[in-house]
């Protein structure tokens, strides 16, 4: 919502300064079509030219996100510290077997159930699951360190390939600068094969030209490069839940109490959507 707003008093003030301070509107919005053609034209061309489909799509979901904003709330991360908590606690209490049934099915399991929210999220579930999976299945002899590493290889892989979008949005802000000069080049060149016309027509013809610099500015620094820096703000706190996760389970497999466990995977959290540690540990007690 605050992106299309901000986007919204952007071009209010740069272009109602422009004509408060007697700029003529006119020529600018008459020229503003054939500049973004090109402009425009040019900045998908490369976007195509540099992503594979699998990028593009997630470009346009990476948008989805500046818009929407976080994924997850309060309650969500409250949600998956208490499930893998519990999850944690059948483990050291019941043993392997016990655990196996709930991660080896999540879908059928009447304790993720409880938690529709996190069970919705594959790729959270995936980790939750396959990390635990492999303590199940060698009986509970790994090393601590090395099921950390697996699972911090993991996510790397999984925020690599989220902020795929970003990084595709703020490589088109760097692009977008020169390739308003290119249409600014092109509409110099059109002015100079008309040399021979009156004053006020080449006026007007450099002034269409001089558009495409400064669309391609505007749109680099004033839009675009914003939508990526507030992208990659939303992934960062959508990646702080991944991080609670793995700090429960490996703080657990340390033999760490349950309210020192509980509590590392809430301070890691940012202050926005930070549970108090007393809503965990009633959540635990299921009040």
């Amino acid at each position: 919502m605050f992106a299309g707003i901000g986007i919204v008093v952007l071009l209010a003030m740069v272009f109602g300064g422009f004509i408060i301070t007697g700029g003529a509107i006119g020529p600018v919005a008459e020229a503003i079509p054939h500049e973004m053609l090109i402009i425009g034209g040019a900045a998908i061309g490369a976007l195509i030219t540099g992503n594979s489909m699998h990028e593009l799509k997630g470009i346009g979901g990476g948008l989805a996100k500046v818009f929407k904003g976080p994924r997850h709330t309060k309650q969500d991360h409250i949600d998956a510290i208490v499930l893998c908590a519990k999850l944690m606690k059948i483990l050291r209490s019941d043993g392997p077997v016990a655990l196996e049934s709930h991660v080896a099915e999540p879908k059928s399991s009447a304790l993720f159930a409880e938690y529709p929210r996190i069970l919705a999220h594959g790729a959270l579930v995936s980790l939750i699951c396959d990390t635990l999976t492999l303590i199940v299945v060698s009986s509970g002899t790994l090393e601590v360190h090395a099921v950390e590493d697996v699972m911090d290889h993991a996510m790397k892989t999984h925020f690599h390939e989220e902020g795929e979008a970003q990084h595709a949005l703020q490589g088109l802000a760097d692009a977008l600068p020169a390739l308003g000069i290119v249409a600014a080049v092109l509409g110099v060149v059109k002015t100079m094969g008309s040399i021979d016309k009156p004053p006020t027509i080449l006026g007007a013809m450099i002034g269409s030209a001089l558009v495409g610099t400064f669309m391609g500015v505007l749109l680099a620094y004033g839009i675009v490069a914003p939508l990526a820096g507030r992208l990659k703000q939303v992934l960062d706190q959508d990646a702080m839940i991944f991080q609670a996760v793995k700090q429960v389970i490996v703080s657990s497999l340390h033999g760490w109490p349950q309210p020192l466990v509980v509590e590392s995977a809430r301070s890691g959290l940012g202050h926005a959507f930070r549970p108090g540690l007393s809503e965990l540990l009633d959540a635990l007690r299921g009040r």
